[in-house]
């Protein structure tokens, strides 16, 4: 009987017949056993049941990676309803907040605090200990991934207890936890450091691919935020800078009205191009000049600077680079796709920067780097081929000394990941010493560590 709760001894309850499916609807699973536990001593006890029934465990957020990595037959555990702040120091402007509350709700309460992230992704329907487990980042080099902000965080391992890790408490599983693909235990809660309120300036303007690269590091200082939107199959890019500012917020209504139009339209034209893929070079060029040709200034509170609408499905390979690669990588890329024009390439390729960490599996570990992400939509549901020019992209980042983003396409297996990650070897360590049985394990975990 689908979606049929079982009860288990004392409080647990768990639900057969349930379907997860990620956002882009790429990947689904039936887990023989779902559960929304609204304690820690529930999740202690699904940790013990699993033991007992020797089961596999895995968490899920929202469901937002475009990949397998949230995926189990066994046991899966949302933490939608510990969602609640615990605590808030006004003083050093840290919150604490349970693992499950979802980044767009933290933006809000953190509103009415006065406070707020000092970077987020361009998704907030994610939930916070998920937002750490892949190493979600935005742009700015001065700002490293999401998880840099994190300053503690309370894990539960396989053996049913707490641990409590910072910069001063188990540094080591701190360092290994604040990218910990969902492989070290249950993350309970998360201490994030925030800062005062703030609201952004948004410029967009047109360039050539040619000229950016060529005066890059001056745009690196120019804006704190600084990323930009290049169009394939052409030279076109538009570089948006993003800085704070004490000016009042202000949105532009036509450049809204032309996207929200423009993109329902997006749709209906990328369909009929995965039928004649020539097409697309020119609705690559048509929409840079409908969307993103003008300049457009506008202002915006924090977090809606920093998040974009994914109006409709796609699949999505995001890899970082050493920050000193970035013109060869997009030069190479650029070049094959242009003596390749029957190759559909979907706008835009997002390029954006961040800082080095010292975060284990972090792509940023002890490198600035550029991240340089491709997208192809799937219009209508339908599947448009991208093996071909996936698999140029990703040898082209392989070249430049690339690491992909963890939650995103890639073919990447242990003996590649050995040779790109210094600290491989102790995470690794690390992990089995959490969950030596491997009860946080999932297939695509298995590709990853074995």
């Amino acid at each position: 009987m689908l979606n049929e709760k079982i009860e288990f001894p004392e409080i647990i309850q768990g639900t057969i017949g349930y379907k997860f499916q990620n956002w882009a609807t790429t990947y689904s699973c039936e887990p023989e056993l779902y559960f929304e536990p609204t304690s820690v001593e529930e999740i202690r006890q699904i940790l013990e049941l699993a033991k007992q029934r020797n089961k596999r465990v895995k968490v899920v957020g929202c469901g937002h990676s475009p990949s397998d990595i949230a995926c189990s037959d066994h046991y899966l555990i949302q933490l939608n309803k510990l969602n609640r702040i615990l605590q808030v120091d006004r003083e050093r402007k840290q919150v604490t907040a349970e693992a499950g509350m979802m980044l767009s709700d933290l933006n809000e309460e953190l509103a009415t605090l006065g406070l707020a992230l000092s970077n987020i992704g361009a998704v907030s329907d994610v939930t916070l200990g998920g937002v750490i487990g892949t190493g979600t980042h935005n742009t700015g080099i001065q700002h490293g991934i999401l998880a840099t902000q994190v300053v503690t965080m309370t894990l539960m391992t396989a053996a049913g207890d707490t641990l409590e890790c910072s910069d001063t408490v188990n540094r080591e599983i701190f360092q290994a936890a604040r990218l910990h693909l969902g492989s070290l235990g249950v993350v309970l809660n998360v201490t994030i450091q925030c800062v005062s309120a703030f609201k952004i300036h948004l410029q967009q303007f047109p360039k050539t691919l040619t000229e950016v690269l060529n005066d890059l590091d001056t745009h690196l200082q120019q804006s704190e935020y600084f990323r930009f939107f290049w169009f394939p199959h052409t030279d076109k890019v538009t570089v948006l800078y993003a800085d704070h500012t004490d000016k009042p917020v202000k949105t532009s209504s036509s450049w809204l009205w032309n996207y929200a139009i423009g993109y329902y339209l997006l749709e209906f034209l990328l369909w009929i191009s995965a039928f004649f893929p020539r097409l697309v070079p020119w609705i690559n060029r048509f929409f840079y000049w409908l969307l993103y040709s003008a300049k457009v200034e506008q202002v915006k509170r924090s977090d809606k600077a920093f998040n974009f609408d994914c109006l409709f499905k796609q699949h999505v390979s995001d890899w970082a680079v050493p920050i000193k690669q970035t013109r060869t990588a997009l030069e190479q890329l650029k070049d094959w796709l242009d003596n390749n024009p029957n190759v559909q390439a979907h706008f835009p390729v997002e390029v954006r920067f961040v800082r080095a960490d010292d975060i284990l599996l972090s792509p940023c570990y002890k490198q600035d780097s550029c991240y340089v992400n491709i997208i192809m939509y799937r219009p209508y549901g339908k599947e448009v081929p991208r093996e071909t020019y996936w698999a140029i992209y990703e040898e082209i980042m392989k070249k430049n000394g690339g690491r992909p983003h963890w939650a995103k396409a890639h073919s990447y297996l242990r003996q590649d990941f050995e040779k790109i990650y210094p600290a491989f070897h102790k995470f690794c360590s690390i992990r089995e010493e959490l969950d030596p049985s491997g009860m946080f394990l999932n297939s695509y975990l298995e590709k990853t560590f074995f």
